[in-house]
């Protein structure tokens, strides 16, 4: 299903691929994450996150 994990660059409100790839990693629950799915990240830990939950669980924690 995925292929290639992709290296991105996070930016406040977009996203640039270093590498190209199909797929991040959520740095909560280590799903894989289509890129044309990709919604919720964050900017200064340069982190991807599966949904809102997760990035609240991180939000939280940080």
């Amino acid at each position: 299903m995925y292929k290639k994990l992709a290296k991105i660059k996070y930016l406040p409100n977009n996203f640039q691929v270093l590498e190209n790839g199909d797929h991040v990693i959520c740095a909560i629950s280590g799903k894989p994450i289509k890129i044309d799915d990709l919604r919720y990240w964050n900017v200064e830990l340069q982190e991807a996150y599966y949904s809102y939950i997760e990035a609240a669980k991180k939000r939280e924690k940080y």
